[in-house]
């Protein structure tokens, strides 16, 4: 089938709730992606985060296919083994106490949702109950996920949404804690906001905030759907803050490729989820599970290290690139501001030159797979350069 017919194959099946790149993908190993035609495109972008370790990783493609001979899905009415090494892992990582399986990140932050309820209603009753998010957050696009994002451009169309969220000024800690009366039961915020530009908090206002929230029994809720497993160079962005949440939330890059989210807690809200009060049909799926712990054995203080020579190289290289106004993220996860403001052109020049690259508002994303060789890297890198001297150099002159 060509393309074109693919296309439309697409349009006539398919609900159009994505502006697709005029690009099939049928292969890909470690950062390079194939499309039908046969053309080779450096993925800086790693499925948004989720291939964390590149396309076809010769460890986790042989976990998930060993896995999928045994025991594909049972149900969670009973034990499974790549399910208990997987939380195991997860919470000997992370310092929390207990895990609930799901299936994506925003199925991951609901519960986050319902375990702050339930933690206040157990302990104070009805009426603590309200969340407070950061204005330029992005939580997911559930009804209930979409409320807690902080950005009017997706409160449209889907009323009423779901009650219990305001939203605080991100690094202004009067006007947060200004918020937080006798109503509210957790904050919840992203370390570093992804889809609202790759920008990371300030860690004074962070540490700040989270203090006051353990002097006041609030809970305190990461979101490290996008910053997780890696992603910013240690494994939970949460290090790099000094704290330890009250609950996190995973997703993207830790089954490596397979759909599995994560909601992780701390002693004080490990038990508050009890039989029935939650629950999933797909959520620890046995095949996405060994592909999680596979990804988790692989991210080893060695792998973390590398991730970070390769950030510092990423951020040094394009900061002196023609156009680039400012750099900003953290790790293997960076928004680059465009003196013009117009990523978009940006990122159909690198795809028509064999680069994949994202957009966060008006910057471009970039999220290579953790585990991206030095000459891929390169490879990338030279692809953007050429694309922004192309497009930016006359600005120069």
């Amino acid at each position: 089938m060509g393309f074109e017919k693919l296309k439309n194959e697409s349009d006539l099946h398919i609900m159009g709730t994505y502006s697709r790149f005029p690009v099939c993908i049928v292969e890909g190993n470690g950062a390079v992606a194939v499309s039908d035609e046969g053309k080779e495109y450096i993925d800086f972008g790693s499925g948004i985060g989720v291939n964390s370790l590149g396309y076809c990783d010769k460890d986790w493609s042989g976990a998930v296919a060993k896995q999928a001979a045994l025991l594909q899905h049972t149900s969670n009415l009973y034990y499974t083994k790549p399910q208990v090494a997987v939380a195991k892992k997860i919470v000997s990582k992370s310092g929390l106490n207990k895990v609930f399986f799901c299936n994506s990140g925003a199925e991951a932050n609901e519960c986050a949702v319902k375990v702050a309820r339930k933690y206040a209603f157990d302990k104070y009753g009805a009426g603590r109950n309200k969340i407070i998010t950061l204005k330029n957050s992005f939580h997911g696009r559930t009804v209930t996920t979409l409320s807690a994002t902080g950005q009017d451009v997706f409160h449209n169309y889907f009323f009423p949404f779901t009650e219990g969220f305001d939203y605080a000024i991100a690094n202004d800690f009067q006007d947060t804690v200004s918020k937080l009366d006798d109503s509210v039961c957790a904050v919840f915020l992203e370390l570093v906001q992804g889809e609202g530009g790759v920008v990371p908090l300030d860690k004074n206002y962070v540490k700040e905030l989270y203090d006051y929230c353990c002097d006041n029994d609030i809970l305190f809720m990461v979101d490290e759907v996008q910053t997780g497993i890696g992603r910013t160079g240690t494994l939970f962005c949460f290090e790099q803050y000094g704290i330890l949440p009250d609950v996190i939330t995973l997703a993207k890059g830790l089954g490596g490729g397979l759909p599995i989210g994560a909601c992780v807690t701390g002693h004080k809200a490990a038990d508050v989820l009890t039989s029935a009060t939650h629950g999933t049909t797909f959520g620890a799926n046995p095949v996405c599970c060994a592909a999680a712990e596979c990804v988790l054995n692989k991210i080893d203080s060695d792998f973390l290290n590398d991730i970070r020579k390769k950030s510092e190289y990423m951020f040094s290289k394009i900061k002196q690139m023609p156009g680039v106004s400012r750099v900003r993220g953290l790790g293997m996860m960076m928004g680059i501001e465009l003196e013009s403001g117009d990523s978009k052109s940006v990122v159909s020049e690198c795809l028509n030159n064999g680069l994949l690259v994202l957009t966060a508002k008006m910057a471009l994303r970039l999220l290579p797979p953790l585990n991206i060789s030095w000459d891929e890297l390169e490879r990338g890198i030279n692809i953007l350069g050429s694309v922004l001297t192309k497009l930016f150099a006359w600005k120069k002159v």
